[in-house]
């Protein structure tokens, strides 16, 4: 017998490598657990008293992340389930069923008797058949101090025609796990990846998964070729002839560093040979900036999206998110990577593209433009400023005029047009858009994308976001708001106070966080009250000059005594422009 290679060797130590270390994960996290399982059946034990379906208008959700937003296949409806909360102490799951209605702007909760358990960082994904069904695997439940995990390994069927839940019990599917993700592909379920997390250990996935819808019985894939390493939080999308198409994610294993660079892996499946095999892509465009907690979907003309995300940058002691709002695409037919860019109204956009040609004219004439260089992408860098003086920043690749895109020729002429007007538009931040966040929740129904929630991220605070807004993908030309953030639903409480906090398990139904809040949100409102009013008929520009110092101040409090002067003024003009345009 021959001497094993280095490479089989270090294949065979590797394989040995994960295998102590999910052991050693599975044992630690028994206890935890158990535990855990006491406190998912006693919510299951409160759900088990719903007897009747029962569908009300309602407000809109509370704030959330992590959780399922799925188009329904028949109805111009969009199905959110689940995700979960935190307000700086506790950690709050939900399992409740919302149905937005597209056409009335309205949402419903839906009551169903004996849904699955509590939970966030699930998936689902929705198939036609039958009335359409939503399919939901794993995910995870939390103690509410955030220090246990219960990673889920069951399988659920929302019957969308009923409204009804059934629990799919099939052997040899993959083990509990959450942010893992999982694309309908033909006739079969396809899970990919995930995290599995105790108090003390961790462990990341790169195993892949298929559930048949005709038999239901899962079956483990073994695909040949290298494939992505270990990971949670991918981009997970299927190509119209069946392939399936993975992108970046989040690792905290220091291993390849395929994950932070967003390697995209393709996994094929050759029907003669009834086999799977990953290959890697090489994609052109413009790629996305490093990042994390992005959101993805499928949207029209054989393209998936990105949307959003977090960049964290260590510094000192100390470690800094950058949050995203943007958007990119990947061709899926042309291998290619391709920002998003908002093109603005139609009228405004021919006033802007008549104006440039006519530069354009001017600049012929001069003949200084031969010879140059073709301009590089441009970084385009901002700070959205909360209401109480939280920085978010932004930061966008913006390719440069005469950048090459992928289109016909009189696309391309307006698309280079346009992207030129999407990156003055972001310059001068005019446009509405939604914050720069990350785990939010979206959904594509008639090619319109919808972005609900999400959160961000200041110093130690978390803001967790309720609100909805949608942009056309054909046209790009403006995001729409559907549903505003309502600034009242935004609690959070010092560590220092955790002492008043109870042990008590009512908060993950959702309704007692608002009640616990209550006093805290008083005074929030009694603050409110004190913003200094604008005037009838006031303009901004007026407004300012005449409230500058109070917003100052109120920056500086916000902001610290060792926050630099310049911060300070920027933070108080974009506070008072935030304030006086909630009033207008």
């Amino acid at each position: 017998m021959g001497k094993k290679s280095k490479k089989e060797k270090k294949v065979k130590g590797a394989e040995k490598t994960a295998a102590k270390m999910e052991k050693k994960v599975s044992k630690r996290s028994k206890k935890e657990e158990e535990d855990l399982e006491a406190l998912i059946a006693e919510f299951q034990t409160l759900d088990a008293k719903k007897t009747q379906i029962i569908e009300t208008s309602c407000p809109p959700p509370s704030p959330r992340l992590n959780a399922s937003f799925s188009a329904h296949p028949e109805k111009d409806e969009l199905i959110l389930f689940g995700g979960e909360y935190f307000n700086g102490q506790k950690t709050y799951l939900y399992n409740e069923l919302y149905i937005y209605n597209i056409r009335k702007n309205s949402w419903a909760k839906v009551d169903v008797p004996s849904p699955p358990p509590r939970r966030c960082a699930h998936q689902a994904a929705v198939v036609p058949q039958a009335g359409g069904q939503l399919w939901v695997f794993g995910g995870e439940f939390a103690s509410p101090d955030g220090e246990q995990f219960y990673h889920y390994k069951d399988l659920w069927v929302l019957h969308l025609a009923t409204k009804t839940w059934e629990q799919i019990k099939a052997a040899g599917g993959p083990s509990g796990r959450s942010g893992h993700r999982m694309v309908a592909c033909k006739r079969q379920l396809i899970v990919f990846g995930g995290f599995h997390e105790s108090a003390r250990d961790y462990i990341y996935y790169n195993d892949v998964y298929a559930f048949n819808l005709d038999t239901f019985t899962w079956s483990k894939l073994s695909p040949s070729g290298i494939g992505p390493a270990p990971r949670s939080g991918c981009q997970m999308s299927t190509t119209p002839e069946g392939n399936v198409i993975i992108y970046g994610g989040y690792s905290k294993q220091r291993v390849k560093k395929d994950v932070d660079k967003g390697t995209l892996c393709v996994l094929s499946l050759y029907p003669l040979l009834d086999k799977w095999v990953w290959n890697r892509l090489n994609p052109s465009g413009v790629k996305p900036t490093p990042r994390s907690g992005f959101s993805a979907a499928v949207g029209p003309n054989n393209r998936s999206l990105l949307f959003g995300g977090v960049h964290d940058e260590e510094e000192e002691e100390s470690i800094e998110g950058d949050f995203f709002n943007d958007v990119y695409f990947y061709d899926m037919g042309k291998n290619r990577w391709f920002p998003g860019q908002l093109k603005g109204p139609k009228s405004e956009r021919k006033k802007r593209r008549r104006g440039r040609k006519a530069e354009a004219a001017e600049a012929a004439g001069g003949g200084e433009s031969e010879g140059q260089p073709p301009p590089a992408p441009v970084e385009i860098v901002k700070e959205v400023v909360a209401e109480d003086g939280t920085v978010m920043t932004i930061k966008q690749m913006i390719p440069a005029a005469g950048a090459e895109l992928e289109r016909s020729e009189s696309e391309e002429e307006e698309e280079e047009e346009e992207e030129e007007e999407g990156a003055g538009d972001e310059a001068s931040g005019q446009q509405v858009e939604p914050c720069p966040r990350s785990n939010a929740m979206l959904a594509v129904k008639h090619g319109v994308l919808y972005v609900y929630g999400g959160m961000f991220e200041v110093g130690d605070r978390q803001f967790t976001l309720s609100d909805l807004y949608s942009i056309d993908l054909h046209k790009m030309d403006e995001w729409k708001v559907l549903v505003e953030m309502d600034p009242k639903t935004q609690e959070w409480l010092e560590e220092s106070e955790s002492d008043e906090e109870g042990g008590d398990v009512e908060g993950a139904e959702g309704g007692d966080e608002e009640e616990e809040g209550s006093d805290e949100e008083s005074e929030d409102d009694e603050e409110e009250e004190q913003h200094p009013p604008a005037h009838p008929d006031e303009k901004y520009t007026d407004y300012l000059p005449r409230t500058e110092q109070y917003w100052i101040k109120l920056a500086r409090r916000n902001m610290g005594p060792e926050a630099k002067e310049k911060k300070v003024l920027k933070v108080a003009h974009a506070m008072a422009k935030a304030f006086y345009e909630g009033l207008v």
